[in-house]
């Protein structure tokens, strides 16, 4: 791309007052979290992990969204492919990897959960769920809390477009409508709810829901990383501003199978995924920042040879930790009385 036809594009982040040093930062966490995902995958066919379920060709949207929130004050209901989020507002590979592994020092589960079931009070990330949807009237409670006791947080939810059809959306969005609440509900529309193709699960746009539940709702470019900024952060916006919820559909494909235990091409076809793949918001990503002279193929290089170092670290460790005692099991499940005995 010429950069003498690239003047309004080149400054758009700093129009949306990132810095080139944030920006650059966003492209980071989008590789790790593709590297670390590509990664379990291996682990998986390997035989090293049981489980892995993958967000490849979400991470755009993840990240960007992570950046246009408060990560010292927002509390954080994500869903079980968003690594690019979790780890964009702090979780390390090596914490991630301690959960994929079900080790005991995985901070998501103590080695309890499936991989990508994200939990940290010290990150204000709130322990998700194996059944989908849930995740949204929770976050809509953590909202009332921030209004009932008039703190300016926001908490911000996200799910696939298959879960917009379960009442837990619709229940929530209705209470947020109603009261005004500040959460912020992002709809990952990867097109695919498992092997249900988007065409026979909703005959309209998710984000025209909002609509009957009184706020907006709007459709971005999942694979425009500052476009899905630019509609987080109006929506953070509003949010504290007592204007109520935003519904953001994030339009984008995955590009993986639904997880390790998935044929994707039982239901798909491999010119379709190839297809896909050209539209992918990691190489869009890489090429804005080349456009704009942030960046070049050898520091590209150089940092994906860091991160797969810093992954491989991760893995040993995760590989060589303990795993829970069996007695473990029962931690958490019953109250302890004063002294030390279960009630």
């Amino acid at each position: 791309m010429n950069l003498n036809n690239m003047t309004s594009k080149q400054y758009k982040h700093n129009e949306l007052g990132l810095s080139d040093g944030q920006v650059i930062d966003m492209y980071k966490y989008m590789l790790l979290a593709r590297k670390f995902d590509e990664r379990c995958m291996l682990l998986q066919r390997a035989g090293k992990i049981n489980f892995h379920v993958s967000g490849i060709g979400q991470e755009t949207a993840q990240v960007a969204a992570a950046f246009a929130l408060d990560r010292e004050k927002d509390y954080f209901l994500p869903y079980y492919r968003d690594y690019g989020f979790v780890m964009a507002v702090g979780m390390t590979p090596r914490e991630l990897m301690l959960s994929a592994f079900a080790k005991a020092e995985d901070p998501n589960s103590g080695g309890r959960q499936m991989p990508g079931h994200f939990g940290s009070k010290r990150l204000r990330i709130v322990t998700g769920s194996s059944p989908v949807t849930t995740q949204v009237p929770h976050a809509v409670g953590f909202a009332l809390a921030a209004k009932m006791q008039k703190k300016d947080f926001v908490s911000f939810v996200t799910f696939g477009e298959g879960s917009s059809n379960q009442g837990d959306f619709h229940e929530g969005s209705n209470f947020a409508g109603v009261h005004k609440l500040p959460v912020i509900i992002m709809v990952e529309n990867n097109q695919y709810a498992i092997s249900v193709p988007v065409h026979k699960q909703l005959s309209g746009k998710v984000s025209d829901r909002a609509l009957g539940y009184g706020f907006p709702g709007i459709r971005v470019d999942g694979n425009d990383a500052l476009a899905v900024y630019a509609a987080v952060k109006e929506a953070r916006e509003r949010a504290v501003a007592g204007e109520g919820p935003t519904l953001i559909e994030a339009m984008m494909y995955r590009l993986s199978p639904h997880s390790t235990s998935d044929n994707d091409l039982a239901y798909r076809t491999k010119e379709e995924v190839e297809e896909n793949w050209k539209k992918d918001g990691l190489a869009k990503m890489k090429q804005y920042l080349i456009d704009c002279g942030l960046w070049d193929e050898e520091r590209d290089a150089d940092l994906a040879a860091q991160l797969s170092m810093e992954l491989k670290e991760a893995t040993e460790y995760a590989d060589n930790a303990p795993f829970p005692k069996p007695e473990d099991t029962l931690l958490h499940v019953y109250a302890d009385d004063e002294s030390g005995g279960k009630q």
